[in-house]
């Protein structure tokens, strides 16, 4: 069972996602950040650089997912010297399983990792509450994504590319937040490819908008 939040802690009630394209992955996420039902951050930036071309989604406890993502940050810096080569993404994956199952009792932090490295090319694993591993075509997480599963099933597909990625990725967490007490603000992309990592930004007053009654 899933630790609750230790007296103070702050809660990233969230909508994370990443989802693989042809030639590289996109991650997105809300931006807010709550205590309770206060609002603590509305621009919060819960997309973490892991290495060069490997990001993860933050969702549970700012505090223990912010520890748990510098300290495989600073493995992956040891691995980069060992080895005189990048990490891949089923590496750095592994890291967090390793932590996050380790401590499972004691955290509540849930990620999802992806990028692009030179042997698979782009990927996305995700390591929910509990500490197992899933490598998936597309991850979604936090208290959003229970209102977006049937969204992504039906709207997910094989082979997209770049700009059917960000809207699949855009439009479903939008859902998420118009849904989700926990999730808002505004939505911040990553485009992760061979070539780098591009960064995007949707303000509140830009994104999609549906039936709402």
């Amino acid at each position: 069972m899933a630790p609750s939040l230790k007296s103070g802690e702050v809660n990233l009630g969230t909508t994370i996602m990443a989802v693989v394209y042809d030639g590289g992955v996109i991650i997105g996420a809300d931006s807010r950040t709550t205590t309770g039902s206060y609002i603590a951050n509305r621009v919060t930036d819960k997309l973490t650089k892991i290495h060069d071309r490997i990001y993860c989604c933050r969702s549970g406890s700012a505090a223990d997912t912010q520890a748990v993502a510098d300290i495989v940050h600073y493995y992956t810096q040891m691995y980069q010297v060992q080895h005189n080569a990048a990490p891949t993404t089923q590496v750095v994956a592994s890291l967090f399983r390793e932590l996050c199952y380790s401590n499972r009792n004691n955290l509540m932090a849930g990620i999802i990792v992806a990028g692009w490295d030179e042997r698979v090319g782009p990927s996305v694993y995700s390591i929910p509450l509990g500490g197992s591993i899933h490598k998936q075509a597309y991850a979604i997480g936090g208290s959003g994504s229970s209102y977006i599963y049937g969204y992504c099933d039906a709207n997910y597909k094989d082979h997209m590319n770049r700009e059917e990625a960000i809207d699949f990725v855009k439009k479903a967490i939008a859902l998420a937040m118009s849904r989700d007490g926990s999730s808002g603000g505004t939505i911040r992309l990553a485009v992760i490819t061979e070539g780098g990592v591009e960064r995007m930004f949707v303000p509140g007053n830009q994104l999609p908008t549906f039936y709402e009654g």
